[in-house]
């Protein structure tokens, strides 16, 4: 049976230098490619590659991301460190994970989650 690797989401965004200034700066992301006409990116974190392309027509709405992680206190107090827009703290899901949200400058939400072991 065929198996599925990484996946790699196409996010929209309105302007390319900001977005790739808020991924780098505020959320440690790296630029892993830019093309020459600056309207598509590549951003990556550890495993997680985001492909950003600026929506010049407007024609997408903002999307969301479930990104799952470990150590969820240590990334939350980074990014809360690095001025990321932080719109949800964290909160314990009764279906038994922890998670928190942060938002781009296009209004992308990103959903950090960390699974907890059984009790």
């Amino acid at each position: 049976m065929p198996k599925l690797g990484r996946v790699a989401p196409e996010v929209p965004v309105r302007d390319m230098d900001e977005s790739l200034t808020y991924y780098t700066t505020n959320l440690g992301f790296t630029v892993e490619m830019k093309m020459p006409g600056g309207d598509y990116a590549i951003v990556q974190r550890d495993d997680v590659a985001l492909h950003l392309f600026e929506d010049i027509e407007n024609s997408h709405t903002p999307g969301s991301l479930h990104i799952f992680t470990n150590d969820l206190d240590d990334l939350f107090a980074e990014l809360h460190g690095r001025g990321a827009e932080l719109s949800h703290r964290i909160v314990r899901r009764p279906w038994g994970n922890r998670d928190f949200r942060v938002s781009d400058p296009t209004g992308n939400e990103i959903k950090f989650t960390e699974p907890l072991p059984e009790e």
